[in-house]
């Protein structure tokens, strides 16, 4: 399947092939182009822990499973201490055995370059590296307190990183580029204790003003900045030749946030001048998120974060996207702050839970998200991962739709089984992602003359768990529109209801008990003649079908779930644990 996003001046194309992997971008002017060839699927990946692949016999023991849990990618940490344990030797063995295994299982490779900042923090840098302060200066708190995070501001400290970077990626497209799919430069760069940056270097920077480089970006894309960086911009100061960081976005932590954010961009984007050398594979970065009421500094400040993307546009064009790594609540929430023009949605790392799946489809069904990876997975436990393998196994099916040219509403019946219907998709695909809790538990989708009412499947009254104190697990789906009159519910933890707009105006909804009729009796009205005629059309629905899609896109029937399982054509529902695609038919009808 082909999904085709535009991108600001961007274009981002993802082409399917069942075989191989395979991601290439090029740059001309202020285009990028990037294509990412999946097998038929978008990166349905999980991270390694952060030890996990730091001896060969880990490697051999964990990459296979990766498999098993339903991944077609998997995320792995390359350690520059171990990679240049001694300056200027490189070890690649690590690196080799991870590809070899990958290839070996028919897995793709994120590899996630620790080099010199690892959650903000230099631990992942070699030892002859730590131990030489005055060659590789740190960073510094506003006191002259230095902090175990290596200057970004040091000529010295880049030339170490880039060496070893460009030594990796050289290495990487010579020995696995049929396997690695993308890398991830540092991770989760940003500044602890501090806003900013003190050291002398970075205070010498400072006082030299706004540098013209990113006074023009600013220029040119002032109508299209976030609204966050817009609003702390002294619009007269733009005009300025050499306006100082004071004068152009004020003075305090959040104008030194977007000082330091400019400048790890600039260090990142040399990286990847770097890597542009040897391939056009796509480059990102993750973000630690800016959760919790913390102030810059109390969390990583300057890293890739939503808020600061035109920084990072600006200092580093060459990356693809930046990338919220969410271990707080309130997924959708964060996911939706990402999901941004110019910046594809992906997900690198989320806490492993037994709501990762959902959270999954919430992703690619609302954002078309590139790829989504649960964290730690080799160490998660068999519930969290089992839930995530069953989403996964539902988003593989949905990417596996195929337009077809004959497509005149055939659909496989109990006496044909064995005949595979095919449905034909719009050029683009419209869907919608859904995600639920107890405190979010419904959205309204209006599709045209089409209402969904979308719930938690917990708010049907029958269900006990939803009243006796039970934590309820989040319910999730994709919603995909074949036709004006088709859709698929591709979830866990999910009702849907259909109706006109203007039945959905005419009269809310009457609590119905498990039998369909009124839950609780009530008073009859005064008046047997209603307040006013219904002279509109109603939706019914005329089959909810359970289905599977093959591989070559044809949807296949597995059972009828009308009568009690529609609850007599009033909604498709999937029970909290059942991970299910239905096929729903509706018709209209009306007054006669």
């Amino acid at each position: 399947m082909r999904s085709i996003f535009t991108i600001g001046a961007a274009l981002i194309m993802f082409v399917s092939s069942i075989s191989t992997v395979n991601a290439q971008s090029q740059r001309k002017g202020n285009v990028t182009k990037v294509r990412i060839s999946t097998n038929a699927v978008p990166i349905l990946g999980g991270e390694l822990s952060n030890s996990a692949v730091s001896c060969l016999a880990d490697i051999d023991s964990v990459i296979p499973k990766m498999v098993q849990y339903g991944l077609n990618t998997v995320l792995v940490p390359v350690y520059w201490d171990l990679m240049e344990p001694k300056e200027g030797q490189f070890d690649f063995a690590l690196v080799d055995r991870t590809i070899h295994q990958a290839r070996q299982n028919q897995l793709k490779v994120v590899f996630l370059w620790f080099g010199v900042w690892k959650n903000s923090m230099s631990c992942y840098a070699p030892l002859w590296f730590k131990q030489d302060v005055k060659r590789f200066p740190r960073a510094c708190t506003a006191d002259g307190k230095p902090l175990e995070i290596a200057s970004c501001f040091s000529e010295s400290v880049f030339q170490a990183d880039n060496r070893a970077f460009d030594a990796f990626v050289r290495h990487v497209v010579e020995r696995g580029s049929d396997v690695v799919s993308m890398i991830q430069v540092e991770n989760e760069i940003g500044m602890l204790e501090a806003a900013r940056d003190h050291s002398r270097l970075a205070d010498d920077v400072y006082h030299k003003g706004v540098p013209k480089e990113l006074l023009t970006y600013l220029r040119q894309n002032q109508k299209s900045l976030h609204p966050w960086l817009a609003s702390r911009i002294q619009v007269s100061q733009l005009s300025s030749r050499n306006p100082s960081w004071q004068e152009l976005f004020g003075n305090d932590i959040f104008a030194d946030e977007i000082f330091m954010a400019y400048y790890y961009a600039r260090y990142v984007g040399r990286l990847c001048r770097t890597a542009r050398q040897y391939t056009q594979m796509p480059l990102y970065v993750n973000a630690a998120m800016n959760s919790r009421g913390r102030l810059p500094g109390q969390y990583p400040s300057a890293g890739p974060l939503a808020h600061l993307i035109d920084l990072w546009r600006a200092g580093a064009p060459e990356l693809l996207l930046l990338a919220p790594d969410i271990y707080d609540t309130g997924f959708k929430g964060w996911a939706d702050q990402y999901a941004l023009p110019g910046n594809p949605l992906f997900i690198p790392e989320t806490r492993c839970c037994q709501n990762s799946g959902v959270r999954a489809l919430y992703a690619f069904g609302e954002h078309h998200a590139i790829g989504f990876s649960p964290f730690a997975i080799d160490q998660s436990s068999h519930q969290d991962v089992e839930n995530l393998t069953k989403a996964y196994n539902l988003i593989r099916q949905i990417y596996y739709l195929k337009p077809d040219s004959d497509r005149n509403g055939v659909h496989a019946t109990a006496n044909d089984v064995n005949v595979a219907s095919r449905f034909t998709l719009p050029s683009s695909l419209k869907t919608w992602g859904v995600l639920f809790d107890r405190q979010d538990k419904e959205r309204i989708i209006n599709d045209g003359s089409n209402v969904l009412t979308c719930r938690h499947y917990f708010t049907l009254p029958w269900d006990s768990r939803a009243t006796d104190g039970s934590e309820w697990p989040e319910g999730g789906a994709v919603i995909v529109k074949l036709s004006k009159d088709e859709y698929l519910l591709a979830g866990s933890g999910v009702v849907v209801s259909f109706a006109t707009a203007y039945e959905k105006a005419y009269a809310e909804e009457t609590v119905l008990g498990e039998d369909g009729f009124v839950a609780n009796g009530a008073a009859a009205p005064a008046s047997a003649q209603p307040s006013r005629p219904f002279q509109g059309k109603r939706l019914g629905i005329g089959f909810v079908d359970e289905v599977n899609i093959d591989d070559k896109g044809h949807i296949r029937y597995v059972r009828r779930e009308n009568g009690d399982q529609d609850h007599q054509g009033r909604h498709a529902r999937i029970a909290c644990g059942a991970w299910k695609i239905l096929h729903v038919k509706l018709y209209e009808y009306g007054p006669q």
